[in-house]
């Protein structure tokens, strides 16, 4: 155990179906292969969550890290901030579960950036409760040149250079400078996980990867990156660069907005995904999916993605590289 890194999982809003996707994760006995985990949350709504789902699995709560079983059948949960659970009705959006879920992501978050765990993997909250509550910035927010979401389906890895803008408004953030810093955050954490020499493609912006953008920004930005000794190429057409990437070219695609990299993703295959966050001072994973309200307490949601998430952070964790 001493080997595996620690993991601390956030098991999402409680009137989701976070807990019960963790529960059968969990229970699946091949998360601790990859890494010690232990749970921040709710051992009440954990315990429920089992119930629900049909499994015997053991909810114990402890104090650290240190007390955790390692035991698939006995799951560890860090408790330490009372939730009532009268508050709330499981699968609507609540004041009271947007509150907890920004309390339990900023404990993980003190757990990471203390060093008493290696990673952390969320769990699906609702951004809708979390407005309620006012602490919808307790969630980290993509801004260009800090922050990239990362989305990874099997072979195809995308990294977006933008998120939720207009296109209008992401034809004017490209510059040189966003570019190069993309690329160089990039290849330094392939490194991290265990890509020894990572192998980059970048997406043109426009058809063919042919417009100003790519003359006067994208084109300065991979030519700098290069001399700099990353191994980049671009700007390729977005129409085939994702193919060659599953095609085992390329370890991963900067995608510039996102849709291109959302579509690409969400084409090729969508059990499974994951999601990571890149701009905290550690490995923060999470799922491409939301709270399914539709779902909750039937035991039917699909866990895979959060199986693979948080496999895949103890694989990354531990700079032994991404899933062939």
């Amino acid at each position: 155990m001493e080997n595996k890194p620690k993991v601390a999982t956030m098991i999402g809003d409680p009137a989701g179906i976070g807990p019960e996707v963790v529960a059968r994760s969990w229970s699946s006995g091949e998360i601790h292969e990859y890494c010690a985990p232990v749970l921040v949350g709710s051992q009440t709504v954990m315990q429920r969550a089992v119930k629900d789902c049909g499994l015997s699995t053991e909810i114990v709560k402890v104090e650290s890290i240190d007390d955790i079983h390692n035991d698939p059948n006995v799951i560890d949960i860090i408790d330490s901030t009372p939730f009532d659970m009268d508050c709330f009705k499981l699968g609507e959006d609540n004041v009271s579960c947007g509150q907890i879920s920004a309390d339990w992501l900023d404990e993980t978050d003190q757990l990471a950036r203390s060093g008493i765990v290696d990673a952390t993997v969320m769990a699906p909250i609702s951004s809708v409760s979390m407005k309620m509550a006012g602490v919808l910035d307790k969630v980290i927010k993509m801004e260009p040149g800090h922050s990239y979401l990362f989305l990874i389906s099997g072979p195809l890895r995308v990294m977006h250079l933008t998120d939720h803008l207009p296109l209008r408004t992401v034809c004017d953030l490209i510059t040189s400078h966003l570019i190069i810093n993309a690329i160089t955050q990039l290849d330094q954490s392939l490194k991290e996980w265990g890509i020894a020499q990572p192998r980059i493609a970048v997406a043109g912006l426009n058809p063919h990867a042919s417009g100003t953008e790519e003359e006067q920004e994208i084109i300065p930005g991979i030519k700098q990156a290069q001399s700099d000794g990353i191994n980049v190429v671009g700007p390729i057409s977005p129409d085939s660069v994702f193919r060659h990437c599953i095609d085992g070219h390329y370890d991963v695609v900067l995608a510039m907005f996102h849709d291109q990299g959302h579509i690409a993703i969400k084409t090729w295959g969508f059990s499974g995904n994951c999601a990571l966050i890149m701009g905290p001072p550690y490995l923060h994973m999470s799922v491409a999916h939301g709270t399914a309200y539709d779902l909750v307490g039937t035991g039917k949601a699909d866990h895979s993605m959060m199986l693979e998430a948080i496999k895949l952070t103890g694989n990354l964790a531990s700079g032994r590289g991404f899933f062939s």
